[in-house]
């Protein structure tokens, strides 16, 4: 589990290891706090010269085409490529025309039910964010997509998601089987479906609004931060498995790296697997899977007691088609990720008062897309597990309670409903609305904070315009 604002001043002091986590919590939080980000890249368009609605339902939902472009390493091209053929002496080349770049921005406004404490409520961000692209064919048999972020909030630019891969395909006994090489810094980031983490629903969200506190560690806690090189393979495009190696790769520290203020420092190497089938009958697809992680990790350094997660999963992604409602199409994704963790390091830094721990996680989301131009989607979520007064709670350097942030009960469990909206008047310009509403927040719908705040005081209204080019 990741421990995000949870931080204990006992008696006035924390051990030096305590310190670290408190550090690490806060950078934590900054990282998983951010906008999940839909992805849509023009250059892909332009490369293939097919329009964003081949690849996308509404992104980054995938259509069969898409989710076969990517499996393929980002290589299909509609447009002229500069080549030559290799010789025994001279290898061959294979490069787009155009240095394939995109770009996208998004403004936004937040509102709370009940607003922040000393804080204004409906900001507004102009803009949220602003992402650069490089994105497409990058030599024979490769491409992917390198993004950078810049984030209103922190006010600069930094290296967000990054997916490279290395695709081949080959013909065994009249079946195909694509495999390929992928390296990635989000785990799930490279995988073909929308019920993962990497790009679950609801593919956008606001900067500013309140989160709990406990989630997994698979769950986002790792993304931009590591480094993950594996293999992938699909055969006859049903069966599909998929294995890497992380390392932690803390961005703006020196190398080597000694991990100081980081609150996941991998020891050794983290490994993730994927197994997933897929099936198409009639008019719907459905898709069913599993994915893990474990890891060991020395909160604030690189060398000390660790804490121990094994993250295992299950999802699934349904598809139906309409035929005689225009081509509407439904679509539903579901997961469910259980964590074992022993948290020996902060049980010996009081910042846990035992050291086993379980958080589980479900989500359930379905979307109505009519056409590719309006999408009504709803989702129930909710996280369950160990109580831990220690862990959970987040207490200022004197001891008091820390508004909004605190779990007061020491319970990790967060419930609720998200609704959201979809309108796209171009391909290529986004309008969204979402509200999200909980019925649990920190483990209570009262008071959770122990300074009167409710769980549904944190309910959002947030509004988005992206443009996309």
């Amino acid at each position: 589990m990741i421990q995000m604002n949870r931080s204990r001043c006992g008696r006035g002091f924390l051990s030096f290891l305590g310190v670290l986590a408190l550090a690490a919590t806060t950078l934590v939080l900054m990282v998983v706090s951010a906008p999940r980000q839909a992805l849509a890249v023009p250059s892909y368009a332009r490369q293939t010269g097919l329009a964003c609605s081949s690849c996308h339902i509404n992104p980054p939902e995938l259509t069969p085409l898409g989710r076969q472009f990517k499996l393929n390493g980002y290589t299909m091209t509609g447009i002229k490529v500069i080549s030559a053929p290799p010789s025994k002496s001279t290898p061959g080349l294979e490069l787009l025309s155009y240095l394939p770049l995109a770009a996208w921005m998004e403004l936004s406004t937040t509102g709370l039910n009940k607003p922040q404490p000393n804080a204004s409520n409906w900001d507004y961000s102009l803009p949220q964010d602003v992402s650069l692209f490089l994105a497409g064919a990058f030599a024979s048999h490769a491409g992917g997509f390198i993004q950078g972020t810049y984030n209103a909030q922190n006010d600069h630019f930094s290296w967000d998601n990054t997916d490279v891969r290395y695709a081949r395909s080959a013909y065994i006994h009249n079946k195909t089987l694509a495999y390929g090489l992928d390296f990635n810094n989000n785990p799930t980031i490279e995988d073909l479906w929308s019920d993962t983490p990497g790009w679950g629903f609801p593919w956008i969200s606001s900067g500013s609004a309140p989160r709990p506190a406990a989630t997994t560690v698979i769950d986002g806690a790792l993304a931009q931060d590591v480094a993950g090189f594996g293999a992938y393979a699909m055969w006859n495009n049903h069966l599909y498995g998929d294995a890497a190696i992380y390392r932690s790769a803390h961005l703006g520290q020196p190398l080597p790296n000694t991990g100081v203020g980081f609150n996941f420092n991998i020891r050794g190497a983290a490994p993730y697997w994927r197994a997933a089938w897929q099936q198409n009958w009639g008019n719907n697809y459905l898709e069913f899977g599993a994915y893990g992680i474990h890891l060991r990790s020395t909160p604030g350094g690189v060398v000390g007691p660790t804490n121990a997660y094994t993250d295992a999963a299950v999802d699934s992604q349904f598809e139906h088609v309409f035929p005689k409602l225009a081509n509407n199409i439904l679509t539903l994704h579901g997961t469910y990720i259980h964590e074992h963790s022993n948290l020996d390091a902060f049980y010996g830094a009081g910042a846990a008062s035992l050291t086993s721990h379980h958080l589980n996680t479900f989500r359930l989301n379905g979307e109505y897309h009519f056409g590719y131009r309006y999408v009504p989607g709803i989702e129930y979520f909710r996280t369950t597990g160990t109580a831990d007064p220690l862990l959970y709670a987040s207490l200022d350097s004197n001891g008091n309670p820390v508004p909004v942030a605190n779990d007061a009960t020491g319970n990790p469990e967060n419930a609720g409903v998200i609704l959201n909206f979809t309108y796209w008047p171009v391909q290529n310009i986004r309008l969204g609305a979402q509200y999200t509403a909980y019925t649990t927040f920190n483990g209570a719908g009262t008071n959770y904070d122990g300074l009167g705040r409710n769980a549904s005081d944190n309910n959002s209204l947030y509004l988005l315009l992206g443009l996309i080019f």
